[in-house]
């Protein structure tokens, strides 16, 4: 993969090119790992994990990809560090510099990994932040082109909260060219900037609010929770208004017979998704979750073994 781009903020910056070559350097690294197919292309790199967020998928992930690249970790919570404290994050980004070759960073705010990135002379990966979700989003790319061959002549839905897995949906379908259907709520809509950049590059994106509307004879279907972190006061409210958007069995029967469901995980059992369907042969979650590591392997490869 050759690209001009230090870093990944958001899938914006790519090319249809550069992100079909990592889904499928990831697909690649993937079965090397079945055959326990293992190579040391980051022995001697380190990465620093700085997290705002707890997390379980992407920091095991992260770390697992690491170690089998041969590479090693070091993890640190907000608290742990001086920007609890209040150091500005140029100067974190600077020192941070000196001591790992690069920063994977889960966070609230999106200025928090492009001010890092703008001052690192490393390569600053953007785990998760309340405006973008793009490691997962390439994780679930994989997972629907391992379990349908392709993305093109798809009909791939999103149905809930138009949070950050919403906006990076749409950020590729607009890059990799396939069709995407959303229905959200009146008021939990994409971000308005996400959805006029889509617009503009004359993407295919469809906003509904009827959720039977959106899943009919759709080959996959996107779920995730109604409240994300850091909105567990408004979780009462949100249940009331997204209780039409959870998925299960009456839902489903309107999309087409194989539907794929896809869930990022944890998941609420019982609010966005049925236990049926979660536990149902539509819902590869689990698969879903492993290919965090394998995308992860892919990104760290690329970016730290230039």
């Amino acid at each position: 993969m050759t690209t001009t781009q230090s870093h990944l903020l958001a899938l914006k910056d790519f090319t249809r090119k550069e992100l079909e070559e990592l889904i499928n350097r990831a697909g690649t690294l993937k079965e090397k790992e079945r055959h326990r197919s293992h190579h040391s292309r980051l022995a001697g790199r380190i990465i620093s994990l700085l997290f705002d967020k707890p997390s379980t998928r992407t920091r095991v992930s992260f770390e697992a990809a690491m170690y089998r690249l041969g590479g090693q970790v070091v993890f640190m919570s907000s608290q742990e560090s001086q920007l609890s404290r209040g150091e500005p994050l140029k100067d974190m980004a600077r020192v941070m510099s000196r001591y790992v070759d690069g920063l994977v960073v889960r966070t609230f705010g999106q200025e928090v990994v492009e001010e890092l990135a703008r001052y690192a002379d490393v390569p600053v990966i953007n785990a998760l932040t309340d405006l973008y979700h793009p490691c997962q989003i390439l994780s679930d790319l994989l997972t629907v082109i391992e379990k349908r061959n392709r993305l093109q002549g798809l009909k791939i839905v999103w149905l809930g909260d138009g949070n950050n897995m919403a906006n990076t949906w749409i950020e590729a379908a607009m890059i990799m060219g396939f069709p995407l259907t959303l229905a959200c709520p009146a008021g939990y809509d994409p971000d308005s900037g996400v959805l006029a950049a889509a617009e503009k590059r004359q993407a295919d994106i469809t906003l509904l609010r009827d959720p039977v509307e959106a899943v009919r004879d759709a080959d996959v279907i996107n779920v995730d929770v109604w409240a994300s972190m850091g909105q567990e006061s408004e979780q009462e409210e949100r249940r009331k208004i997204f209780l039409p958007y959870q998925l299960n069995k009456s839902l489903l029967r309107q999309a087409a017979d194989n539907a794929l469901v896809l869930h990022c995980l944890p998941a609420h059992r019982g609010e966005e998704i049925t236990d049926e369907i979660l536990e149902s042969s539509h819902c590869p979650a689990f698969d879903q979750a492993e290919n965090k590591m394998h995308m992860h392997m892919a990104i760290l490869e690329h970016f730290l073994g230039k």
